[in-house]
């Protein structure tokens, strides 16, 4: 992330406080694709400088902003249904497969998914909408968004205060992680295909 963006961050920090982790978590939940892990990590770095923001409260904003911006997901993509999605998918970029993909998961493990989603940045950005296209049944859906927000936030920003001034090393971890997960989440849905090809085949 380029010095300029970086002192732009600062400067809403300085005018807006818990309004930008707010802001940015909310509408990258919702659906909208926007670097929120790495506003997280920014306001934590700023708390642990003693700047503008503090640990508790950003971790309260935060779980607050990732709950309603998925529930606000999952109502668009309840309510638009698959048209909805098959008519955004081309400016987000979001392939055929990647939606077959993903129903697939969401079937076989359910809200579950939703939990795991959280902490993969592409996936975290579809998973409401997708959760609501698909029709998963919004109590589920609540509970695991609601668990694994807690969990997200506390894990990304309690990191990013504790590394402190090498939270742009953290970032570059981070990247190579949300890699490493899409990875094994790829091959897995790829071994789940083929054994039930397999299957099918006898």
């Amino acid at each position: 992330m380029g010095d300029r963006i970086l002192e732009l961050l600062r400067i809403f920090f300085q005018h807006h406080g818990y309004w930008t982790v707010g802001g940015a978590l909310l509408a990258e939940n919702a659906g909208l694709p926007l670097p929120g892990e790495t506003v997280l990590l920014f306001a934590s770095f700023l708390a642990y400088s003693g700047n503008e923001v503090q640990l508790p409260w950003i971790i309260a904003v935060a779980t607050l902003a990732c709950t309603l911006g998925d529930n606000l997901g999952y109502a668009i993509g309840h309510h638009g249904g698959r048209p909805l999605l098959e008519r955004w998918k081309h400016y987000f970029r979001i392939r055929t497969s990647g939606i077959e993909r993903g129903e697939r998961l969401f079937e076989r493990y359910g809200a579950m998914a939703i939990f795991v989603a959280r902490f993969v940045a592409g996936m975290r950005v579809i998973a409401g909408p997708l959760a609501g296209v698909l029709r998963m049944p919004w109590r589920q859906f609540v509970l695991f968004n609601f668990l694994g927000a807690v969990l997200w936030v506390a894990v990304i920003s309690t990191t990013g205060y504790l590394f402190g001034h090498h939270w742009r090393r953290l970032l570059e971890i981070m990247s190579n992680v949300n890699r490493g997960i899409l990875v094994a989440a790829a091959l897995a849905v790829l071994a789940l295909w083929w054994a039930n090809r397999r299957k099918a085949a006898n």
